[in-house]
């Protein structure tokens, strides 16, 4: 394994590693803010981002900064939920059994909501991902959910997540409702060539790594093949890793890192 063979106590680059671990970027700490204040004000916000840029990651980061004790965080993420899933996924998390209709199942869930923030005293943080997928009818539903004591207040903060084509489809005439309804929208770029060196440093170090290991030209050829996508940096800098460990190099430069981009990655 390429992990012994360069010291290393954990496997550098997984979308698992624990989010105190994770790298933040200027642009992460920026939205995380954003999002704060969104679900402090309930506000109804919109996250987007190229494919493999680090959305559910910056998620995860999200959810962990909210204090358990003020906030219930509800989260759904099914490229076929339809309105009335949408209603029972939620209702589940709250450990409610749905009502069959539509209907008798926003009014559950507004009840609920209710008893959460009266009773409770907390705030509710609905994260909505890979929502780029959801059909009209869904987004439309998910827009009603807001709609109570006639506008004058949102019942809980609705964020949501998903690929850029997300935002393409909101600024459609067909959904210029729930365009209408939006408090903030948050774009994620990929990361630019400073980033992705501090990304992989980060990672690294969390590895158990404190040499530098890939050389600045191999981090280049890295930042070319990934255009700052985290995924296909993790995906990249594992093949290279476990290549130089192969050959039992211990220093990746530039050539190395275009062998296995030519020969292992599609």
């Amino acid at each position: 394994m390429y992990e012994e063979f360069f010291g290393m106590e954990k496997t550098p680059f997984l979308n698992t590693i624990p989010t105190e671990a994770l790298y933040l970027s200027e642009n992460h700490k920026e939205i995380l803010g954003r999002l704060g204040y969104a679900a402090k004000a309930n506000m109804f916000a919109v996250v987007t981002a190229g494919v493999g840029v680090g959305k559910s990651t910056l998620v995860r980061k999200f959810k962990q900064t909210l204090d358990p004790e003020k906030y219930t965080v509800l989260y759904l993420s099914d490229s076929k939920l339809t309105p009335r899933w949408f209603y029972k996924g939620l209702l589940d998390q709250l450990g409610i059994e749905s009502k069959f209709y539509r209907g008798d199942a926003k009014r559950q869930l507004h009840r609920q909501l209710s008893v959460i923030m009266d009773i409770h005293h907390k705030k509710v943080v609905v994260i909505v991902d890979e929502a780029h997928l959801l059909d009209r009818e869904t987004l439309e539903e998910i827009r009603f959910v807001l709609n109570t004591n006639m506008d004058s207040a949102n019942p809980m903060c609705l964020i949501l997540v998903g690929q850029s084509e997300l935002w393409d489809r909101l600024r459609m005439q067909a959904c210029s409702a729930i365009r209408g309804r939006i408090d903030l929208k948050c774009e994620l770029p990929g990361m630019d060539r400073s980033e992705l060196e501090s990304y992989i440093k980060a990672h690294l170090l969390f590895a158990g790594s404190h040499g530098d290991i890939f050389t600045d030209n191999a981090l280049d050829e890295l930042f070319k093949f990934s255009a700052g996508s985290a995924r296909a940096v993790n995906k990249a800098a594992t093949h290279c890793l476990m290549f130089a460990a192969q050959k039992a190099k211990k220093l990746v430069d530039d050539h190395m890192v275009k062998t296995v981009i030519e020969a292992e990655l599609p």
